[in-house]
Formats: structure tokens, C-alpha cells, sequence
């Protein structure tokens, strides 16, 4: 399934280290629209500036917290946002996703709700998904063809018992490279046999 490569990075990666290196913009993007997959990877990457710096952080009023996961960065919001119909003062990075970390004992309610693809179901582990944009877009060279994608995702992870991370996963992958045609084979050559020796009367 197309959401499981996104989201198992999201969940397995340190973050993105190709962001431009820039002070961060006080106009960031709505935070709700990017954990709920409405905007795309351009705007999740005008946040990674604030990750790299606690107190831009604290200036947007993020509190940053314990890192109880090694692969996410935690805050706590002095203004709780609403997501997929829940309320969250809790969110955290990770690779190359964001989520709220929802106070919901069981992730597959809300993944029914949203009619995500079952990636792991396990009495210990749960993971659902589903790519919700793949659209065409300019790459960082310049060139046309690349695809900037998201993927909604809503998981349990050990770190955080009895808690459900609800967000997105983003992406901007190159174009595939087109395969080239396999080679025809040669067509087969007969063998024309070679005329008889002229035979004297």
C-alpha cells in the first residue's frame, strides 16, 4: 500500500534536513489545516525552522516537552487546536509528518471515521492510512514532474499509552526515471541454401 512507505518513515526518520535556513515567518501556515493533510509539503517544511529553534518555538506558543520518543518532537500548546473533530493542546514532529496526540484509547475508531487503509492491526500495534493528494508539482531544481503528496495517518505508538496520533505525512518525490523499452529481438534470419552445382549433360 502507496501510504505505508510515507508514514513508516514518518514514524522511523530524524527530520528533514533540507529546509532552506531562514528565520521563521510569523505567517506560518495554519497548523490544524497541516496536521489534517490540507496543505501541502512547502508549508510543512516552513515549520522546520521553528523545530531547529526552541525559542521560535516558545514565540508561537509551543511549549517544547520531554522528548519521551526519540523520534518526535513534542509540544504542548498554550491554544489547543480542533483536528478530524477532536481537540488537541498536544502535537508532535516526526520525520516527515506532524500529528496531534489525541486522547483517544483507540486509534480505529477514529480510523474508521476516516475510512483509512489498515497497515498494521495488532492487539498491541494499530496503523491505518490513506493518501489523500498526489499532484504535480515544481521541484527544487526547478524541474516539473515532481509529485508532492499526503497521506493522512492514525496510529498508537508504545511511548504514548492510551493516546492516538491523528496527522499527515508529507512528501516531494523526483519524477521516475522512464524505463527504457526493452530491446526487440532481431528478427530470425533463414537460411537460404545455396544453389546446386550445375551438372553437365
Amino acid at each position: 500500500m502507496r501510504f505505508l512507505a510515507p508514514l513508516a518513515l514518518s514514524l522511523a526518520l530524524p527530520l528533514p534536513l533540507a529546509a532552506a535556513e531562514q528565520a521563521p515567518d510569523a505567517a506560518l501556515p495554519y497548523l490544524a489545516a497541516l496536521i489534517e493533510c490540507r496543505l501541502g509539503h512547502g508549508d510543512f517544511m516552513a515549520y522546520q525552522p521553528v523545530l531547529r529553534d526552541p525559542l521560535a518555538a516558545v514565540a508561537l506558543g509551543w511549549r517544547p516537552l520531554p522528548q519521551a520518543n526519540p523520534f518526535m518532537i513534542e509540544y504542548r500548546l498554550n491554544a489547543p487546536v480542533t483536528v478530524f473533530g477532536h481537540s488537541s493542546d498536544h502535537i508532535a514532529f516526526a520525520g516527515d509528518g506532524v500529528v496531534a496526540v489525541l486522547d483517544l484509547a483507540d486509534p480505529r475508531v477514529l480510523a474508521r471515521e476516516l475510512q483509512l487503509e489498515t497497515g498494521v492491526d495488532t492487539p498491541e500495534k494499530a496503523l491505518f492510512g490513506r493518501e489523500v493528494r498526489a499532484q504535480e508539482a515544481t521541484g527544487p531544481d526547478g524541474s516539473r514532474g515532481w509529485i508532492d503528496s499526503a497521506v493522512i495517518n492514525v496510529s498508537n505508538v508504545d511511548s504514548h499509552p492510551g493516546k492516538t496520533l491523528a496527522g499527515c505525512s508529507y512528501s516531494l518525490d523526483p519524477p521516475e526515471e522512464a524505463e527504457e523499452p526493452a530491446d526487440e529481438p532481431a528478427p530470425a534470419t533463414v537460411a537460404v541454401p545455396s544453389p546446386a552445382p550445375a551438372v553437365p549433360r
